[in-house]
């Protein structure tokens, strides 16, 4: 009798296999090589422990382990390795079936919205069907191959069933290319049937080699690139936009190059800010609605507007109300075509680093350079924003309850370009685009294309991984925290050495500000006990988060005034183990003391109301309307 085993080949489960690919994959850019896949998370259950859990047993050697507390947080602690390795290694994230694999969701939503590379693998039903409907099964009575796992596809750049174990050989290279595409790289998604993962099959050899993805570096068309020129050298007002791809290319010394040769000021969005130096003479800061003013009002007098690396959202355009200027044109460097047409600009299609250097080298034949006036204006602007910025960071009275933005002024006076600051959602994130500055190209570590709650925590976790030598602060507001504190537990866990700093402030004080300015009066924002008339006007609630980290395992130094915060932000940042700092500022119904926003957001108001605060909301809400531009 004859074998059907093909030469050179390893008998192996489809959960083995798939271990073993993993585990033999790098990508390489500039020279420098690098493991894709630096380990895996996983929570297990039925669908996957007899499978990739016994795949990882059997080749821990091979394949380092993270063990979860939560599906979600998983991934965010995956993407947040991925960001601070510059998209060019990730984690790989394994569930169940049922709940674990749904709770994938807004994880992957977040990594494909921020261009940010992860492989998720969910366990799936049976694809032989032998024991169906299996526990924690969806039934979906017009469709026998529907499975819960296919929430999943609109948040992922690749998805992919592997429901034969033959089908995992190009399933999985379809699935590496895609994480190391800079243009497509996002969630990527294998579901796994819990039948196939335990099945045997014999794997050519070369499966397991090991194999080298080159992370390209495109650069521009050189058509597109004269036209760009042009466009710069013709311009009186120009300004630009730095992106978070400014970061993925790691293209900061090409833009500071750039921006000193051609005195060009620069602004950025909330995943650019650092792309230079807060002190770099061309830096002016965060830009759109929770900018500067010194940024935005170059933005709306701008007569060219270059962006490199941006997807233009409605926080940095001020929902297309900034930029106001007379015949405003825009440049769009992207290594992405589809935002680089977008606004009706011109497109420069290349990476960033490549482009930007491109464009130095051109502009150096005539040392093209912008009006020494217009360098002086936005030089002065800038000055008179950072003594705003003293204003609100100082602290006259140290024995007092700190405000939100003296606590940020406190570890903005202690940290240096080794510390990493990571937030996502709440209040925080638009006093530090306004006011933090950034020391290092990667010190501002913001996740605001989905401003996830929850993020933080987990995501230091996972930029702690890639960065051991670094000290990382997951800054969290108390409802933030509450959204998602249990990866602590796995910080405690591995020795992970995470600094959190919990500001509690009794309630949701970002959306209360903006429920207050649409007429919604702060309804349902305050963590306070209920009234008679059903509203949440009493009391704030006695909830001692701080107690809750410690019974977690973490130590906690707590800080009633700005003496104590700035003592323990100290001791906390000189610790080697997990260690947070509490400290609670004023409640979600007062002002947290930044300068207010320098540009409009669009939140829509009601068109029909009784209650005068939202009859006056509505009649600014269209004044605010009337500007909005459409740039064609």
């Amino acid at each position: 009798m004859t074998s059907n085993r093909p030469d050179r080949s390893t008998r192996l489960t489809v959960a083995q296999a798939l271990v073993r690919f993993l585990a033999a994959q790098y990508t390489e850019r500039d020279g420098v090589r690098q493991r894709l896949i630096g380990a895996t998370w996983g929570i297990f259950g039925h669908g996957n422990v007899a499978g990739l859990g016994q795949a990882l047993v059997e080749y821990g050697d091979e394949m380092p382990f993270h063990q979860g507390r939560n599906e979600q947080s998983m991934v965010h602690a995956a993407v947040g390795y991925a960001r601070q390795s510059n998209r060019l290694s990730t984690h790989a994230v394994t569930t169940s079936i049922g709940p674990g694999a749904t709770n994938l969701v807004t994880g992957a939503a977040l990594a494909t919205v921020n261009h940010l590379p992860v492989l998720l693998l969910p366990g799936d039903t049976f694809a032989t069907r032998v024991a169906d409907p299996v526990l924690q099964q969806l039934e979906v009575p017009y469709a026998g191959d529907v499975s819960v796992n296919d929430s999943l596809r609109p948040v992922s750049r690749w998805f992919d069933r592997v429901t034969r174990p033959e089908a995992l050989i190009p399933a999985a290279l379809q699935a590496v290319r895609v994480l190391t595409d800079p243009v497509e790289t996002g969630a990527v998604t294998l579901a796994l049937p819990q039948d196939v993962q335990a099945e045997a099959w014999d794997w050519p050899e070369e499966f397991f080699a090991e194999r080298t993805w080159t992370v390209r570096r495109p650069g521009a068309d050189p058509a597109e690139l004269g036209a760009a020129v042009r466009a710069i050298r013709t311009a009186r007002r120009p300004l630009l936009v730095a992106g978070g791809g400014v970061h993925h290319s790691r293209a900061e010394d090409a833009l500071a190059a750039f921006a000193a040769a051609t005195g060009i000021p620069v602004a950025s969005t909330q995943a650019g800010k650092g792309s230079l130096r807060h002190d770099h003479p061309q830096d002016v800061g965060g830009i759109g609605h929770t900018g500067t003013a010194t940024a935005d009002e170059l933005a709306r007098t701008a007569d060219l507007v270059i962006g490199v690396g941006t997807r233009y959202t409605d926080f940095t355009t001020a929902s297309n109300t900034l930029f106001q200027g007379d015949g405003v044109r825009f440049l769009n460097l992207n290594i992405a075509s589809y935002d680089g047409h977008k606004l009706a600009g011109l497109p420069l299609v290349a990476d960033a680093r490549s482009g930007l250097e491109a464009l130095t080298a051109e502009l150096a034949r005539d040392g093209h350079r912008v009006a020494d006036a217009y360098a002086a204006e936005y030089g002065e602007d800038k000055e008179r924003w950072e003594q705003r910025v003293d204003a609100c960071f100082e602290a006259e009275e140290t024995d007092v309850r700190p405000t939100q933005t003296q606590v940020l002024g406190a570890l903005d006076a202690l940290a240096d370009e080794s510390d990493i600051v990571i937030n996502a959602a709440g209040s925080l994130p638009g006093d530090l685009h306004k006011l933090w500055r950034a020391r290092s190209r990667d010190q501002y570590h913001l996740e605001y294309g989905y401003s996830c709650m929850g993020y933080e925590i987990p995501a230091a976790i996972g930029v702690k991984l890639a960065a051991p030598e670094r000290n990382v602060w997951a800054l969290v507001g108390d409802g933030t925290y509450l959204m998602m504190p249990t990866e602590i537990v796995t910080a405690v866990q591995e020795g992970i050495a995470i600094k959190i700093l919990l500001v509690q402030n009794h309630g949701y004080a970002s959306i209360g500000g903006l429920s207050e300015s649409v007429g919604g009066e702060r309804f349902g924002t305050a963590y306070r006990y209920t009234a008679g008339d059903g509203t949440f006007t009493g009391a704030p609630l006695p909830v001692d988060l701080a107690a809750n980290v410690a019974s977690l395992g973490m130590r906690v130094l707590r800080a009633k005034t700005v003496r104590e915060l700035r003592e323990a932000l100290a001791e906390a940042r000189a610790a080697d183990t997990p260690t947070c700092v509490y400290v609670e500022t004023e409640t979600a119904d007062t002002v947290s003391g930044p300068p207010p926003a320098q540009a409009w957001w669009d939140v829509p108001v009601a068109e029909t109301a009784t209650r005068p605060s939202a009859v006056k909301a509505r009649e600014l809400y269209e004044r605010h309307v009337s500007t909005r531009r459409r740039h064609l």
